[in-house]
């Protein structure tokens, strides 16, 4: 039994600094208080926000939920060991197994301790140098990111797309939902290239196309990103493409620019005016969000514009489909000789690698 109290008391600090490192008392006092703003009798007037808060409560809960039951079980078993009766030893054994079982399970959990990695994230793709070849290449991407999304049971709402002039697409924006979603998908941000026999010219060559990704926090409060108004432009344009009549027919498109940092953003994807300009608006917060992360600023102020060019050198990943068959991620290391799984949506040893690698391990 003295045995089996060390064990206990090894993983009860263990799970102790788990918690610590997580947050775990702020994010329980941010369950509780929501749920106080649940029950107030006026609570669902603004319908909106209601279902805003709710969907924060659900999270809330969906991450807490295992760390609270893990915690409880264990102080269940210390409880049981300070009885010291030997005829519990094996019950007692068995119960502690399963706890470190159930904890080794969530440890995976602490890889997300960035400011912003339980968000939903915005994926942008847009086709880089390498002409049709690199918007189909652009196309690729964007159904391995679907597919993944899928396996992992995230939702994936397309926010804008703009078709590419003879296959494939010039870019779109994804927003997609689900835990973690940003602290997963961070590792996608930056530029990926892609060589291949070109399917887009008689002699069938070797192209090689590039394509890049940015990944965003999604940012939909504005209390959270303040901008002040007289930095930002907003112009409104008739939209083009699909969409349906109305959409084709009216200044609904709405593109809004932070004056500071040259950020440009164009929505064009809803009927409606208002709903382009707060999509808009909250992929602009997402993108200066990103930028504060980047350039370690405190106030939106003190930011200075994103090096696109230097983004578009930083190439991140190859993926080689001839003359032999490979992807390799140039930050980790990591190599995958099944490209085809790979863009079939089987990214999480890669998001792996890239977790093991920022932490240093």
């Amino acid at each position: 039994m003295q045995e089996l109290e060390k064990t206990a008391a090894r993983l009860k600090l263990a799970l102790d600094g788990a918690l610590a490192k997580i947050g775990f008392a702020n994010l329980l006092a941010q369950r509780d208080e929501l749920a106080q703003q649940m029950a107030q009798p006026d609570f669902w007037q603004n319908n909106a926000q209601a279902q805003k808060v709710s969907q924060q409560h659900a999270a809330l809960e969906r991450r807490l939920a295992p760390w609270v039951s893990l915690q409880k079980q264990l102080n269940d078993c210390l409880e049981l060991i300070y009885l010291d009766d030997e005829s519990l030893l094996g019950d007692l054994t068995q119960q502690l197994t399963a706890v470190q079982a159930d904890f080794d399970a969530l440890k995976a959990q602490l890889r997300f301790s960035g400011p912003h990695d339980t968000r939903d994230a915005v994926l942008s793709i847009y086709a880089g140098a390498g002409g049709t070849d690199a918007q189909d290449w652009a196309a690729m991407l964007l159904r391995m990111y679907v597919r993944w999304a899928e396996q992992q049971g995230y939702s994936v709402q397309t926010i804008d797309e703009s078709a590419g002039d003879e296959a494939g697409i010039k870019s779109v924006t994804l927003e997609i939902s689900g835990d973690f979603a940003y602290g997963k998908l961070k590792s996608e941000h930056g530029v990926h290239r892609l060589v291949r026999l070109s399917p887009f010219n008689s002699d069938n060559l070797r192209q090689t196309s590039f394509a890049k990704v940015d990944v965003l926090p999604l940012i939909d409060s504005p209390d959270e990103v303040a901008i002040d108004d007289k930095d930002l432009k907003i112009d409104v344009f008739r939209s083009g493409g699909h969409g349906g009549q109305s959409v084709n027919t009216t200044d609904s498109a709405v593109r809004v620019t932070h004056l500071p940092t040259g950020i440009t953003v164009s929505i064009q994807n809803e009927r409606s005016q208002l709903q382009n300009k707060e999509t808009a608006l909250s992929i602009v917060r997402s993108k200066l969000a990103q930028l504060q992360l980047e350039q370690h600023a405190e106030r939106v102020s003190e930011l200075k514009g994103p090096n696109e060019q230097a983004a578009w050198g930083n190439q991140i990943r190859s993926y080689v489909l001839h003359p032999y068959k490979q992807v390799k991620d140039l930050r980790t290391r990591y190599e995958s000789s099944d490209p085809d799984a790979v863009l079939d949506g089987d990214l999480d040893p890669l998001i792996d690698a890239y977790l093991e690698h920022i932490l240093g391990g």
